[in-house]
């Protein structure tokens, strides 16, 4: 499968789609999935998907009775934002959908130990919470249309932080299904998805022991300890950065020396467009090649976040290098390696000073792959599968161990 860095469709475009008419509550909220296909429906080839899905959920959690599962399916569709019903139908967001408590329910119950749905074309995310219901709020946007605030379980002050919940996140329509089970704000639930159309894929699954070794990681790193919340999630330090539950700088020191070491010698980036060679100049990060591009310093919040100083433009020239770079950051490859991207996982978190919390979702999952941060599709390590011809999806609540 073609690396997501170097694919024609574009990885922001859904964020933007989805996030962009979300109100938050706090602002954080307003999120969506981070990197997934063009919800436009353009650019795909071959056999058209059908307009309708099935999606199946199954309670493999040995945890959880299905009384306690709670399903909801929100998002996008023409331009609008909606939410599915239990009988396949999809409903806009509406502001008399609040109820009493002000939140809305669109919760969607489990039938049975294995519950199908009817997925029609959509982009958005399947939230999955355990226990307690998710509280969505139907509000108002600047445009006056009707909006959901979506939970924000690494804030606090957030009516969900008690609620132990997680997601996987899709794009749906003519050219295909593009999905990924996500840990780039959180992880909390171990979920994996299985996509069968012109090929059968299964990513995200949890190993045996996974989701307790990654919480004993992330609690046993200094620095990082701070971002797991009991046995309920493990915060990303980006956000850990806002609830100041991790360091401003920490990334300075290897920002430094990458921007010292490069300021004597060449960093070379192969893309689709070809490859880049980059010195650092006056400051900044230059790389000539196809195309001429360059990149202030970055903070330790723009390495986590994959923004600021590097975010990621949908150009074919700047992206895929901002993408590069910042997985470079994340995975400490870049000092080592002057040849980017670096594709051999055994060569990634390698250094003291690393992204452990994305270290530690890698080396939960059976294949390797997680979304530990927004670039994580760097050289295909993130936890995405997609179809062109998609027959079905299944969507499960593996053991927690």
């Amino acid at each position: 499968m073609t690396p997501r860095h170097q694919r024609t469709l574009g990885r922001r475009k859904l964020l933007f789609a989805l996030g962009g008419a979300a109100v938050a509550l706090p602002a954080a909220a307003a999120i969506a999935p981070h990197a997934l296909a063009d919800p436009s429906g353009e650019g795909g080839s071959g056999t058209k998907a059908a307009a309708s899905l099935p999606l199946t959920f199954v309670n493999d959690s040995g945890s959880f009775d299905n009384a306690s599962v709670h399903l909801y399916v929100v998002g996008n569709a023409d331009g609008r934002q909606v939410r599915l019903t239990p009988d396949g139908r999809l409903a806009p967001i509406d502001l008399a959908d609040n109820g009493e408590d002000g939140f809305t329910d669109y919760a969607i119950s489990l039938s049975g130990n294995e519950t199908t749905l009817s997925l029609p074309y959509m982009s958005g995310r399947i939230y999955v919470a355990l226990g307690e219901k998710l509280k969505f709020k139907a509000v108002a946007d600047g445009s006056g249309a009707a909006a959901l605030q979506y939970p924000a379980g690494w804030v606090s002050s957030d009516p969900n932080y008690g609620v132990l919940h997680d997601c996987a996140e899709f794009t749906y329509n003519s050219a295909g299904f593009f999905c990924n089970t996500t840990m780039v704000d959180m992880f909390s639930v171990p979920l994996s998805i299985r996509l069968t159309g012109a090929d059968d894929q299964t990513t995200g699954t949890v190993a045996p022991g996974g989701r307790a070794a990654a919480f004993a990681a992330v609690k046993g790193t200094e620095g990082f300890d701070r971002l797991v919340v009991d046995d309920t999630r493990i915060i990303a330090p980006g956000h850990g950065l806002d609830a100041g539950l991790f360091a401003e700088d920490y990334f300075a020191p290897y920002i430094d020396e990458v921007w010292s070491t490069y300021t004597g010698r060449d960093l070379k980036v192969t893309t689709n467009a070809g490859t880049f060679t980059g010195r650092v100049r006056g400051d900044r990060f230059t790389f000539d090649g196809p195309a001429q591009v360059a990149f202030d310093k970055p903070s330790t919040r723009d390495v986590l976040f994959c923004d600021g100083a590097l975010a990621a433009p949908n150009d074919g020239t700047t992206g895929p290098v901002a993408a590069i770079l910042g997985a470079g950051f994340n995975r400490s490859t870049l000092l080592s390696h002057p040849e980017q991207p670096t594709a051999d996982p055994a060569e990634f978190y390698l250094t003291e000073l690393t992204n452990h919390y994305s270290k530690a979702m890698h080396a939960a999952t059976e294949d390797g792959r997680a979304y530990g941060f927004a670039f994580d599709d760097v050289a295909d390590f993130a936890s995405y599968i997609q179809d062109t011809a998609p027959t079905a999806l299944r969507l499960t609540l593996t053991p927690f161990e």
